[in-house]
């Protein structure tokens, strides 16, 4: 049921929570919204030209004046906040154009293009609540918004599709990237320091574990990163990878330790079709040799293969 709070005119908004990513905009509306507080969803449905964030971008406004989320680059966020204020003050949902074709002529987005925002006046939790009991159990999720009627519904996974269905807009989401950091070495310490740092769910793995519990943790959604220097060690882990679907696969070595690698999973019963799934040497950076530089190269060849999947 939607909250009866009145909306003050001289509401001044200002940020909240400093997040880009969708589950945690998601949470804020929803919490809001179950405390009473009135709350807008604001979505980017339409671009024009460059951006500085992808169709499906959001934002969520409270009516106390709490925001949180971006649907450019910074810059105008505060203008949208205002006028998601005004929506929630006439309990009405409306659409706010800027940049390129805007009637506001003084907000001038830096990348010269233009955007259209939907502003969703949430007045049920529910399907936002659905969204976020799909994502935690680690499965995709799709929320439509109908602006006839004013009303959002959750249509569970919906793979990769983002953008307007006749009059309905469609916004989907995939759970958080998760990294399986494998190893004993100050290269794992290092990684996993800086992959926490960039927001990932991280599960390191420093010890013996049994194959079948290993696999356990492997989705669509996982990295399975291999940092040893220990072949012997390293191989029943990438054997169980080998036989999951993780977005990508890397271990840590030279080029001479990938073609031993590669011999003993042939040995192993692996195709090459099999072994050509592995990143190695793993990373971007030809010949890292210190562990910070290692760990960079690392997350920043995975975050590559993220984005390629999605």
């Amino acid at each position: 049921m939607a909250s009866k709070s009145v909306v003050q005119a001289d509401v001044v908004p200002v940020v909240a929570i400093v997040t880009d990513r969708p589950s945690d905009i998601l949470r804020f509306a929803h919490e809001s919204f179950v405390a009473g507080i009135p709350v807008a969803l604001v979505t980017l449905v339409d671009i024009r030209g460059g951006a500085a964030r992808p169709l499906g971008a959001h934002m969520a406004v409270r009516g106390d004046g709490g925001y949180c989320g971006f649907v450019s680059g910074g810059c105008t966020e505060a203008a949208v906040a205002s006028d998601a204020i005004a929506a929630l003050r006439m309990r009405h949902d409306r659409f706010l154009k800027l940049g390129e074709g805007s009637p506001f002529f003084d907000i001038v987005l830096p990348c010269g293009g233009g955007i259209n925002v939907s502003i969703h006046v949430l007045r049920e939790a529910h399907p936002i609540a659905l969204v976020l009991s799909h994502l935690a159990s680690r499965r995709p999720a799709t929320l439509r918004y109908f602006p006839a009627s004013q009303r959002i519904e959750c249509g569970g996974a919906v793979e990769n599709e983002i953008g307007w269905n006749d009059d309905v807009f469609l916004t989907s989401y995939q759970p958080q990237t998760r990294l399986i950091l494998c190893g004993r070495s100050i290269e794992l310490t290092a990684t996993v320091q800086v992959a926490r740092a960039a927001g990932y769910d991280v599960m390191q793995i420093d010890q013996p574990m049994h194959q079948s519990d290993f696999a356990a943790r492997i989705d669509e959604f996982s990295a399975v990163a291999l940092l040893f220097h220990d072949l012997d060690r390293e191989l029943p882990l990438l054997q169980s990878a080998l036989t999951l679907k993780p977005f990508y696969i890397g271990a840590l070595g030279s080029r001479r330790t990938h073609e031993k690698r590669s011999a003993a999973l042939r040995k192993l019963g692996f195709g090459e079709a099999e072994i050509s799934k592995i990143k190695a040497p793993i990373g971007i950076f030809d010949k890292a040799r210190d562990a910070s530089s290692i760990a960079l190269s690392v997350l920043a060849d995975i975050a590559a293969a993220r984005i390629r999947t999605q």
